[in-house]
Order: C-alpha cells, then sequence, then structure tokens
C-alpha cells in the first residue's frame, strides 16, 4: 500500500503521519501520479493548523503541489496522459487530492505539462509560484514596463517568481525583506532594489527609487498592519494586490490613504487562474514558453526526503529560505 502523510489534529508539523493507505483508481475525470517530488507552500502550513481558507476534514491529506509520472486515468480520460511526466497546479481541495504520498489521484484538469529538462524537483517547483504571479501581476495588475513594482516576502518562491516576471515585462523589481540577510542574493535574482524593512524605512527608501511616484503595483502576502505602509508607498492610482496573510493580524483596509490616491485594495488568490479556462490556458502557454528558453527557472532552498516531512515543513516556517523548499519521494 502506498504511504500517505495525513494529520488528525490541527497543530504544527509534529501532527503529521504516515499511513499505508489502500490505493484507489482514478475516477471520472482523474488520473494516478507516482509522485516524484513535492512542493512545499505557505497554504498548506496555514492549512494544517486550521487557518487557510479551507477547514481541514479530520483526518486529512495534505500537499498541493506535486511531480511525478502518470500510471493511470480514469475511464472519460484520454489514455496519452499516461507514461507522461507532469507536475500539478494547486486549486483543487487537498481533503480531496493531497499529493503528499508515494501515490496521488488528482484532477486531469490539475496537470501541467514542463520541459523536459527539469528535474522532478524543479518540476515541483514551477505552478504555484509562477501562476500565482502570473494572475496578479498580468491578469490583474495589467503589468507595464513603466511599472515600479513592490514585491513583499520577496525570498519566497512566488516572490522569485513575480521578480522574475516583472524583469522579464521590463519594469522595476523593489523586492523587500525583513532584514538584510538575503539583500544580495535578492539582487543575484533579479530585484533592481531591496528594502530591508526591519531596518529601513519603506516609504522614504520606496520614494527615493521612484523619484517620489510610488509603486503602481504591490504584491503582498503579509497584509496585518503593514498594509498601511504599503499604501503610503504606493503611486496615485496605485493597485495594492493581497495573496495571503502571514502576518496573522487583522487586515484593515487604509481609508483615508486610498481617498488621497485614489488606491485599490485587492484580494487575490490562485483559484481565480484555475477556475477560468482561458485564463489558466494563457498561463501555461506564458509560463512553459519561458521556462523552455531560460527566461525562468525555479530556485530550490532546499530539498528533503519524504521520511523528513515534518522537518521540511519547520524549515518552511523558519523563514530561512530563499526559493522552494522541496520533498523527494523515493
Amino acid at each position: 500500500m502506498p504511504k500517505t502523510v495525513r494529520f488528525h489534529q490541527l497543530g504544527g508539523p509534529e501532527n503529521l503521519r504516515f499511513e499505508d493507505l489502500p490505493a484507489r483508481e482514478p475516477q471520472h475525470g482523474e488520473v494516478k501520479l507516482r509522485v516524484k517530488a513535492v512542493g512545499l507552500n505557505r497554504a498548506e502550513s496555514l492549512y494544517f493548523r486550521g487557518l487557510y481558507l479551507e477547514k481541514p476534514e479530520l483526518p486529512s491529506r495534505l500537499g498541493y503541489e506535486a511531480e511525478g509520472i502518470v500510471m493511470a486515468v480514469g475511464p472519460d480520460v484520454t489514455r496519452a496522459w499516461i507514461g507522461k511526466r507532469v507536475s500539478t497546479i494547486p486549486g483543487f481541495s487537498q481533503n480531496q487530492y493531497g499529493v503528499l504520498a508515494e501515490e496521488a489521484i488528482v484532477p486531469v484538469s490539475s496537470l501541467g505539462e514542463f520541459p523536459e529538462k527539469f528535474s522532478p524537483v524543479e518540476g515541483a517547483a514551477i505552478w504555484m509560484q509562477y501562476t500565482t504571479a502570473w494572475g496578479a501581476l498580468l491578469h490583474v495588475g495589467k503589468l507595464t514596463r513603466a511599472d515600479y513594482v513592490i514585491i513583499s516576502a520577496a525570498s519566497s518562491s512566488v516572490g522569485l517568481a513575480a521578480i522574475q516576471i516583472v524583469k522579464d515585462t521590463g519594469a522595476t523589481a523593489i523586492a523587500t525583506t525583513r532584514s538584510s540577510i538575503k539583500r544580495d542574493e535578492l539582487l543575484a535574482l533579479g530585484a533592481d532594489h531591496v528594502i530591508a524593512t526591519g531596518e529601513e524605512d519603506l516609504v522614504a527608501r520606496v520614494n527615493q527609487i521612484t523619484f517620489g511616484q510610488g509603486a503602481r503595483l504591490i504584491f503582498d502576502p503579509i497584509a496585518g498592519a503593514f498594509v498601511s505602509e504599503l499604501a503610503r508607498a504606493a503611486s496615485y492610482h496605485g493597485i495594492i494586490i493581497e495573496y495571503g496573510a502571514l502576518s496573522l493580524e487583522s487586515t484593515h483596509f487604509p481609508f483615508f490613504y486610498a481617498l488621497r490616491k485614489g488606491l485599490t485594495m485587492r484580494a487575490y488568490t490562485l483559484r481565480e487562474i484555475t477556475a477560468d479556462p482561458n485564463a489558466l490556458a494563457a498561463a501555461k502557454e506564458y509560463i512553459y514558453n519561458r521556462l523552455s528558453d531560460g527566461r525562468f527557472a525555479p530556485k530550490i532552498a532546499r530539498t528533503f526526503p519524504f521520511a523528513q516531512a515534518a522537518e521540511a515543513y519547520r524549515y518552511l516556517e523558519s523563514n530561512a529560505q530563499v526559493g522552494k523548499v522541496v520533498i523527494t519521494v523515493p
């Protein structure tokens, strides 16, 4: 029986268990993967703590982003998928389709192909980060080469994908991080400017970089009190796109700054893209082409073996990484 990671109570990574569960065959609209690698995301950490958009039905599976080989397909799915290397695009329920396992059943609609040159570890580090950033910056934000873009928590995999998209467009990427420890690495990975928010005045630095006009696009997963600072750093008619709540604080609309500047503050999740077949197709084509020609490349922070799944999530939650944390499955 394939080993699967589940949890039976809410809390930290210490609750993750390896269980031998009966294999099942894919049903309508599904495929079965032999999993080779799993990319980790903050969404999963929030999920097993009971803080995510979806509440776990205990015991619950876990994991959004797997790379593997299609072993079998449901009765209504083309057999052309069988034997292909694919990775999954998050947007399904972890209660039903968690992929942190030796084998995983997933919706065929979640499959994404990627260039053969990428390893299983790299294949598991593509779709969450690039599709999330594409949807916010290009689909919602209408990014142009004239824009200044603030990317907060920029050392995350999504933050690094956003930097690559901003640079590919010709715009200016302003990365933020809490301390200057990651400054040099973020600059080496393409950021035009790095602001250590725990050591520098964010608003003053943004005004200096943008010659006083502020940033039109702000891509933020932190929320909470930080939003007021971001509003002060925004340009006239700027847009603040909130795609997370890492601060776990209440988030208030910065009304008076919004009045002065005509700001828009918008919540956003990847599911906006995965629920729209046209948008998803455009995102997949855009990302695949840039992975193929080398403009985009996922940054792997660290890999862990399957047996160390709890340690991998502890490392993810430490915020020590720059890039994607990936679990390899033997």
